[in-house]
């Protein structure tokens, strides 16, 4: 089974949506048959670089409500993720444009190390508070995961990549994606938002039992505001 994830590494929903389907996999009998591969989106193409901004503030002034309404939201947001063994230190989040880590992801695909650069860089964001932007930090996670430094260095300064992260936003366009995390199994059936554990594992036994049949996209879930992120909302 193949299962294609939308995803943007400054997403929270995207961070939480992804540990609950790990769950789900955790409890799925032929999570062996499972081959996981995330796609490139960006939530805010247009986000400056190098304006760092309070992410309080941020939220605060994106509703126009108080600072201290901001900075709430933001810790509820904190709270979903502990609930799924996550941690948000909101007060340290640095928001930037993600175009450099959507391309170093995409470098990392053809290593074999995609999914693990994807996983690295969200903890980098939302918990180590680093800069998804800066060149030097996104090399130095790639090698984390095992990947050459200076390889990895050399693809974000050639500007590298750049036509596969439109490949998938494009498709992800083209199939009607309005919000990430966005889940397709098989190309056949599509969940959308960082959905309940439960959630997962019925699409799992579902699309694996009909595998064998013809490709179509279905909505299986359609998730409400309070489950996925859009360029207008986060909560």
């Amino acid at each position: 089974m193949k299962v294609d994830i939308w995803s943007d590494v400054v997403c929270p929903f995207c961070y939480i949506g992804k540990r609950r389907f790990e769950q789900a996999l955790e409890q799925f009998e032929n999570q062996d048959d499972v081959s996981v591969a995330f796609k490139s989106f960006q939530l805010d193409p247009n986000a400056k670089p190098g304006q760092y901004q309070d992410i309080h503030e941020m939220l605060a002034t994106k509703y126009d409500v108080p600072y201290e309404q901001g900075r709430e939201m933001n810790q509820q947001m904190a709270q979903q993720a502990k609930e799924v063994g996550l941690t948000f230190n909101m007060d340290q989040i640095i928001p930037t444009n993600t175009l450099n880590a959507q391309r170093l992801i995409q470098f990392a695909k053809q290593e074999g190390k995609g999914n693990a650069l994807n996983d690295s860089l969200m903890q980098a964001y939302f918990t180590e508070g680093l800069d998804m932007n800066d060149e030097e930090v996104l090399a130095d996670r790639a090698e984390l995961v095992g990947l050459d430094r200076e390889e990895a260095l050399n693809a974000l300064q050639s500007g590298a990549y750049q036509s596969n992260v439109n490949r998938d936003i494009q498709e992800a366009g083209d199939i009607g994606v309005q919000g990430v995390p966005f889940f397709v199994f098989n190309e056949k059936y599509a969940v959308s938002g960082a959905q309940p554990v439960e959630t997962f594992v019925e699409v799992l036994e579902k699309v694996y039992e009909e595998e064998k049949q013809e490709p179509k996209l279905q909505m299986m879930h359609t998730p409400s505001k309070t489950e996925y992120c859009d360029d207008d909302n986060c909560q």
